[in-house]
């Protein structure tokens, strides 16, 4: 991947902090209690795995984060400004990349969906499309520019996605199982992708060994709580810890514990 250009990299953080959730309560309308009480701080720079079995809450939180879902209880906070009921606000600081990027594309060509963000702001099309092109060339996939999105393979479509929020220059980039559906190959060009990337970074993930790659920073989600939060190499190494949350040793340390 090439490296990106100013406009592709997240502001500075004077405070140090672009993002912090407080006490985060949300209860789904069947009774599921998803989140309960959910507490972190998001720093400058950083790149933090969320990781956790299914249904502990990881999606959830991301949906909260990127301005889909309002706090019933708790607070989310940006540079230590509470955004309360602006999911506006949230919507153009954070940047949400689905699990499914199929989600996300939906017009004729590649160029014009990358683009199809700035111009529904009022961009003028010629300028949006520049600048589409822009992060297409830095992301290495700006031959697929006047493909069909849905003729693409799985690991192009999130390589497009992956556009389409950058090019809205987001302070805050959120990833939900980027490697779900990969082949290695393309697994491997995500990674390479999100690790050349500038921005503070949440990444919710059943993939450890690629939250190995590309964070430096775990947190252990289990039944709505954060169950752990700290170094991701210490997290990911504890064995005892992960399996009291529904998790294995990523495949690298396993394959390490089995060698006499």
């Amino acid at each position: 991947m090439r490296p990106l250009n100013d406009e592709t990299k997240g502001p500075d953080f004077p405070g140090g902090c672009p993002l912090e959730v407080r006490g985060l309560r949300y209860v789904y309308p069947d009774g599921h209690q998803a989140l309960n009480g959910v507490s972190f701080v998001l720093r400058a720079g950083e790149k933090l795995a969320l990781v956790g079995p299914n249904g502990s809450g990881k999606s959830t939180l991301m949906l909260h984060l990127s301005g889909c879902l309002a706090a019933q209880s708790g607070e989310v906070l940006l540079r230590g400004e509470p955004v309360g009921k602006d999911l506006k606000r949230l919507r153009r600081t954070v940047g949400l990349i689905f699990q499914d990027p199929d989600d996300q594309l939906f017009m004729p060509q590649v160029l014009e969906d990358v683009a199809f963000g700035l111009v529904a702001h009022g961009m003028e099309v010629v300028e949006a499309q520049g600048r589409a092109a822009a992060i297409l060339e830095a992301l290495d996939v700006a031959h697929l520019s006047g493909r069909p999105p849905h003729r693409l393979s799985g690991g192009e479509k999130r390589m497009v996605a992956l556009a389409g929020i950058l090019v809205m220059q987001p302070d805050i980039v959120v990833l939900d199982e980027p490697s779900a559906a990969l082949d290695p190959s393309a697994r491997r060009r995500v990674i390479e992708a999100l690790s050349g990337l500038d921005k503070p970074m949440i990444l919710a993930t059943h993939d450890l060994d690629m939250a190995l790659d590309v964070c430096d920073r775990a947190i252990v989600m289990y039944e709505g709580q954060v169950s752990a939060d700290g170094e991701l190499r210490e997290v990911l190494r504890d064995e005892a810890l992960l399996r009291r949350n529904g998790l294995e040793l990523p495949l690298r340390y396993a394959a390490l514990s089995e060698v006499p």
